[in-house]
């Protein structure tokens, strides 16, 4: 199995949920500007889409878009939250994560405008705010780590780089993540440091 990612990046959460699993996989680096693999050649070959992450299976198969893989690793490391709903409300959570939370960081990274960039903050942290309220426990779903709090810890990663304001609730939730070795490990492999808790 074949992991496409870029070190700091959304597919960040879906390495996390890789080794929550404990699944073996090779992982290739993608340069994002210039959409290419360590060896210079094209990524598009491997994902046409251009972005990461992405995950070539054994049989050949090819897997694509955050929220999708996320669900597919979360199936194999028991990390979907308990309850007949419980996948559902994974994915309502992955959902607006990846449409309210993820899209908006990317024109903030690069917007020039002041004003843009004030809008946009203000509507992310309100947005933190929100899903701040939904935390249980440990997690956002009591004491069992999942996919959705893999992938709030990448987002709450790039609200440290440009300065957000977030609850308490959500710094003391990133402590309870990156305490897990597959956060821990993870981090390690992009060559990434913990926001908090000291490896």
């Amino acid at each position: 199995m074949d992991f496409y990612h870029a070190p700091g990046s959304s597919s960040l959460a879906t390495y996390i949920m890789l080794l929550e699993a404990d699944l073996s996989f090779r992982t290739h680096q993608i340069d994002i500007a210039s959409h290419t693999l360590p060896d210079g050649s094209s990524y598009f070959r491997i994902n046409p889409n251009g972005y990461v992450p992405a995950l070539v299976l054994d049989d050949g198969s090819l897997l694509t878009e955050g929220a999708a893989l996320l669900d597919w690793a979360a199936g194999r490391a028991d990390a979907w939250p308990t309850g007949e709903m419980g996948r559902t409300r994974q994915l309502q959570l992955l959902a607006f994560l990846s449409t309210e939370i993820h899209k908006p960081f990317i024109p903030l990274f690069f917007a020039e405008d002041e004003k843009e960039q004030d809008r946009i903050k203000q509507a992310l942290e309100s947005r933190f705010s929100w899903i701040s309220e939904r935390v249980e426990g440990d997690y956002l779903f009591g004491d069992h780590f999942s996919a959705a709090d893999a992938m709030l810890y990448v987002v709450l990663r790039w609200a440290n780089l440009v300065g957000l304001v977030y609850p308490a609730r959500l710094g003391a939730l990133i402590e309870h993540v990156e305490r897990r070795q597959s956060v821990q490990s993870a981090l390690a492999a992009d060559g990434l440091q913990p926001l908090r808790v000291t490896q």
